[in-house]
């Protein structure tokens, strides 16, 4: 696999790009010039990506639950010069925390955590010696809540993403760096996110294709947090003036509808 792109063009790095919200994310780069770096499982899902985009395109096919995939993309992408990084990989699922299968939520943890905060680390201080660059962390707005009931794991690991994407963006902010950090919060997103998890969404899903545009135009005005949903914006912040046992409860009713 050649690590290099014959035309001189922006780069843009994309996790979890062979379905829902990565896909779009390739597409849509793809149409405003990027040259892309795909990174997933799913190798055949990859090549239909790259025969679809009319732009070159590097497929890395990579689990990063394990350390050395995830080094390995490290190693590959470390002499590009890399204009966005979308940290996209991250899955979940639903159940009592008392029965749900520890090993799939252990994989959870170190995708939606583990992989996406080894990547934080490692493309903001590139981007930093490059002085430019745009990172956006692809967490849930079920980070934005304080704990959820029967996809417990998820909203934890999705808390996480968003806490930490949101104090490195103010530390940056502090001193002026010239590199983009943002959080992607979506309510419901029309993906294969839900056969996955095994749930169905009690509200009405948007397409990622319009989740991905509407981000897009966000990060380039430089918004951190990023909610594309008037209807989850509004969620949030009437949330605020629940008491949190009460907040609690009424998202583990909701957790439940989900599940049927």
């Amino acid at each position: 696999m050649a690590n290099s792109f014959s035309k001189k063009k922006k780069i843009a790095v994309i996790t979890g790009a062979s379905s829902g919200i990565g896909r779009e994310f390739a597409y849509e780069l793809a149409k405003e010039g990027y040259n892309l770096v795909l990174i997933a499982r799913r190798l055949d899902r990859l090549e239909e990506i790259k025969k679809n985009v009319k732009t070159e395109a590097i497929i890395i096919q990579a689990d990063i639950t394990k350390s050395s995939d995830i080094l390995n993309v490290l190693d590959i992408i470390k002499q590009m010069d890399i204009s966005v990084f979308i940290n996209n990989a991250g899955f979940g699922s639903s159940g009592a925390f008392i029965n749900n299968n520890l090993q799939k939520e252990i994989e959870m943890i170190e995708v939606n955590v583990k992989a996406m905060h080894i990547f934080t680390k490692m493309i903001i201080r590139k981007m930093l010696k490059q002085k430019h660059g745009y990172l956006l962390n692809v967490a849930s707005s079920a980070g934005l809540f304080p704990a959820g009931p029967y996809m417990s794991a998820y909203y934890a690991t999705k808390s996480y993403a968003a806490s930490l994407t949101l104090a490195i963006a103010e530390e940056l902010k502090k001193v002026n760096a010239p590199v983009y950090v943002g959080c992607l919060c979506p309510g419901p997103v029309n993906t294969e996110f839900n056969d996955v998890a095994n749930v169905s969404f009690a509200l009405k899903g948007i397409s990622a294709k319009h989740c991905v545009k509407y981000t897009l135009a966000k990060m380039k005005k430089k918004k951190v947090l990023i909610v594309p949903t008037i209807q989850m914006k509004l969620a949030i912040f009437f949330s605020k003036f629940l008491p949190i046992e009460v907040l609690i409860r009424m998202v583990g009713r909701q957790q439940r509808k989900k599940m049927g």
